[in-house]
């Protein structure tokens, strides 16, 4: 399979689709012009991000969802004179739903131990 330039070697199109860290064009609202250059405004399960075009599609993490990169979102859609709210309100139904996987609860202790065997 092939995304963007460069070929993913056994990857299928719904792995890239799944992907829990990345973003997909599924999760984008629009794209908008800031100083820097353009940016994508995107929505998943913690509210709204702006991220770069580059990451869109790609089966790797965006570092754009992770908190840190969240704090100025709001005061950044400010300037460009959108509101943050009404925006995740009416795009609510983009967030993504992980279905499908089941969560294996692990004990901490057993798992420290493990990795002691080395």
């Amino acid at each position: 399979m092939k995304i963007g330039n460069r070929p993913i070697r056994n990857t299928t199109r719904e792995e890239v689709m799944n992907n829990r860290f990345g973003t997909t064009s599924d999760m984008i609202i629009q794209t908008v012009q800031e100083k820097e250059g353009c940016a994508c405004l995107a929505i998943d399960e913690k509210g709204l991000y702006l991220t770069s075009p580059a990451y869109v599609d790609r089966p790797l993490a965006d570092p754009n969802r992770y908190a840190g990169n969240r704090k100025d979102v709001a005061a950044r859609l400010n300037a460009l004179s959108l509101d943050a709210d009404s925006l995740l309100e009416q795009n609510r139904h983009r967030i993504p739903k992980i279905t499908g996987e089941s969560k294996k609860k692990v004990n901490p202790l057993k798992a420290s131990k493990r990795s002691m065997k080395g």
